[in-house]
């Protein structure tokens, strides 16, 4: 929803130690998601939606190309006012949440199986309704501090970021994340001294991190990390050093242990004239060292360590494998002969013992298996 950027400049000041990162553009998202308001990765594809009166519908986008190539329709789903989307293992969560004005009774999560999301195009959501405990004035008094436009999911709950236009900061509640209507119960705060629009939990690294943007439209980062279940912001929070320019901020997705994608909406002003298109940019977190680099192509298991076997028939579409441990696969990837990775997956994605190999063209590829403790690689042909 296109608000008006007119907020109160608090007194306080926040102290924080800058945390660096490497920030890259990668491409205008396409024109049918000018409106993107929230971000998952899945399956190697980022996953958008559009925010207020847009259609309720998910937009699968390659993220080489940024084309869009499929799109999802909710079909039991209004759009409101849809913020945000967040994942666990099994289900997909699509945040209908924004609440500009404050007077929304009728917030919702729409939960949707992984398991439909992957074989159609048309799936119908169950719904986890809610409302804040400490919400007792339900009346137009402008844009107020009970919008929100972020969720994450945290063990068995979910966890959502209030987006308070009145003291420019963000409270936490929580509820669970089956379907039900619940009370929302208020966990902490932090002040952001700016809009929270986005957030995502990494479940590689336990970290949290919270994206939004000033009065003047500079975008922020935070990165938390200590989290606990009823204290979101009582362990240690650092401002990620980014500069996306001026920008209406409003996703955030992790793709691994280290690597996150920020999407902007597209934001136009008459005057002074204004018009920031919408885009797609990445940077890379140090939260675990040495997981975002390219296994070394030619690396074999030296003696003695575990080992990697490949089998497949010519012309399969799934690479099968065997380890010599039973250490978990915490992470799958596909490396180019040039080191370029081509595909990654982790969390549910990852398949146990195979890896779909269906959309690779005929050339040489590495497969690179992340255990806790060290990486198999080892090379493979696709015909």
């Amino acid at each position: 929803m296109k608000k008006t950027l007119v907020f109160l400049l608090l007194s306080f000041v926040l102290h924080y130690l800058p945390a660096q990162s490497n920030l890259t553009q990668l491409g205008q998202l396409p024109d049918a998601v000018f409106e993107s308001s929230g971000l998952i990765f899945l399956n190697g594809k980022l996953i958008t939606h559009n925010d207020s009166g847009n259609t309720p519908q998910l937009f699968e986008i390659d993220t080489v190309s940024l084309e869009i190539t499929r799109t999802i329709t909710i079909t039991n789903a209004n759009n409101i006012d849809w913020e945000d989307i967040a994942q666990d293992d099994t289900y997909i969560y699509i945040g209908d949440i924004g609440n500009n004005l404050g007077t929304r009774r009728d917030l919702t999560i729409y939960r949707i199986p992984k398991s439909i999301f992957a074989q159609s195009d048309t799936v119908s959501a169950e719904k986890i309704d809610f409302s804040y405990e400490d919400q007792t004035d339900f009346s137009d008094s402008g844009n107020s501090d009970w919008d929100a436009e972020a969720i994450f999911v945290l063990d068995e709950q979910l966890v959502l970021l209030t987006k308070q236009w009145k003291t420019n900061g963000t409270l936490a509640y929580t509820f669970p994340k089956v379907p039900g209507t619940y009370s929302a119960i208020k966990l902490d705060g932090f002040a952001s001294e700016g809009l929270v629009t986005a957030a995502t939990y990494n479940p590689l690294t336990k970290t949290l991190y919270l994206l939004g943007y000033t009065s003047v439209l500079e975008p922020f980062v935070f990165r938390v990390t200590g989290l606990l279940p009823n204290a979101i912001f009582g362990g240690d929070i650092t401002k990620v050093n980014i500069d996306l320019g001026f920008a209406q901020a409003e996703g955030i997705a992790y793709t691994d242990g280290n690597r996150y994608l920020i999407s902007t909406e597209e934001f136009t002003l008459e005057s002074p004239m204004i018009n920031l298109p919408s885009l797609l940019f990445a940077f890379t977190a140090n939260d675990v060292p040495n997981n975002n680099t390219v296994p070394d192509p030619d690396l074999e298991p030296k003696p003695g360590v575990d080992s990697l076997i490949l089998f497949g028939n010519k012309g399969a579409n799934l690479l099968e494998y065997r380890m010599s441990t039973n250490k978990p696969v915490l992470g799958q990837a596909v490396f180019d002969i040039s080191g370029k990775r081509i595909r990654f997956n982790t969390g549910s994605d990852v398949t146990p013992d195979y890896i779909d190999i269906s959309t690779l063209r005929t050339a040489i590829y590495y497969l690179a298996l992340y255990l806790p403790d060290e990486v198999l690689t080892k090379a493979f042909a696709k015909y």
